[in-house]
C-alpha cells in the first residue's frame, strides 16, 4: 500500500509539472525573460554610430566609470538605467565593442562594452541622444555622460550639449 501511494504521488507530481511546462498555446518564439540583452550599433546624426539596446535606445558611460568602477548607483539609476547582464553572456553585433559583465554595488551584474558600464537614459528614445554631454550630480558624485561609441569609447561632446545640459543635483 505504502508503495502505491508515493508511485501514485510521483505520477502526479509528473503531471502538475509536465502541466507547469505547457507553452499555453502559445507559438511564438518569444524569448526567455531572462535573455541577455543584444548590443548593436546606429548611426545618430550630430553623434556618430553610437552603440544602442535591442529596443534602438542609445547607450551611455559617464566618464568617471571608464576604469569599469561603478558611481551611479542609487537615485542615478532613476534617470541613468543600468543594462542588466541577465542571466547568459551579452551578445554583441558584429563591430561593436568587446561586450563583458561587472558587478554593482547592489549585486546585480551589468553590460559593458570596452570595459565602460553601460546605461540608458529615461529621457532618450530610438534614434534620439539627449544624454550625450550631459552632467549631474548624486549624493556628492559628479557625473558627466557620453553616449557609447561601436569601438567602446566616449562619444565626443557636441557644441549643442556642450556647457548647456542640465544637471540634477541634489540627491
Amino acid at each position: 500500500m505504502k508503495r502505491l501511494l508515493i508511485l501514485t504521488a510521483a505520477l502526479t507530481a509528473v503531471v502538475v509539472l509536465a502541466a507547469c511546462g505547457s507553452s499555453g498555446g502559445n507559438t511564438g518564439s518569444a524569448a526567455p525573460a531572462n535573455a541577455a540583452p543584444t548590443v548593436s550599433t546606429k548611426q545618430v546624426d550630430g553623434v556618430g554610430t553610437v552603440l544602442v539596446n535591442d529596443k534602438g535606445l542609445a547607450l551611455y558611460s559617464p566618464d568617471e566609470e571608464s576604469n569599469g568602477q561603478i558611481k551611479c548607483a542609487g537615485a542615478c539609476t532613476s534617470f541613468w538605467t543600468p543594462v542588466a547582464a541577465g542571466a547568459t553572456t551579452p551578445t554583441a553585433a558584429p563591430g561593436v565593442a568587446k561586450l563583458a559583465v561587472v558587478r554593482r554595488p547592489d549585486g546585480t551584474m551589468q553590460v559593458t562594452a570596452g570595459g565602460r558600464p553601460l546605461y540608458t537614459f529615461t529621457q532618450d528614445s530610438p534614434g534620439n541622444v539627449k544624454g550625450n554631454g550631459f552632467t549631474d550630480d548624486f549624493n556628492g558624485q559628479h557625473l558627466t555622460w557620453h553616449a557609447v561609441m561601436a569601438n567602446g569609447t566616449a562619444a565626443a561632446t557636441t557644441p549643442t550639449t556642450s556647457g548647456g545640459a542640465p544637471a540634477y543635483g541634489g540627491y
